[in-house]
């Protein structure tokens, strides 16, 4: 039923720009749009079938963004998410850091 929604597959909304990901989460979102600003690599997003809509309405989409970036930055893009998101987890006062 996901071809009803417009949800089995992504529009690529430019030429020159390629799917990175896609998240349910405004926070990993904006996560993920900084780590690629600090890198220098624009994105852009776009709501998944009528997550727009949704999103106006409940404040987050069900349905998820993509994030595309531009065809030339894919590779280093999928680097750093692939780094940020399998980055272990470090809590307050976890001693297990070793101090030189």
């Amino acid at each position: 039923m996901d071809f009803l929604f417009g949800l089995d597959k992504h529009a690529t909304p430019d030429k020159d720009t390629a799917f990175l990901t896609t998240v349910h989460d405004n926070v990993e979102l904006e996560i993920i749009r900084d780590i690629l600003a600090e890198e220098g690599i624009p994105c852009r997003s776009c709501e998944r079938g009528s997550g727009s809509a949704v999103k106006i309405i409940t404040g987050y989409s069900m349905y998820g963004s993509d994030i595309y970036v531009p065809v030339a930055a894919l590779e280093q893009a999928q680097a750093l998410l692939d780094a940020f998101r399998n980055a272990e987890i470090v809590e307050d006062g976890d001693e297990s850091v070793e101090e030189e």
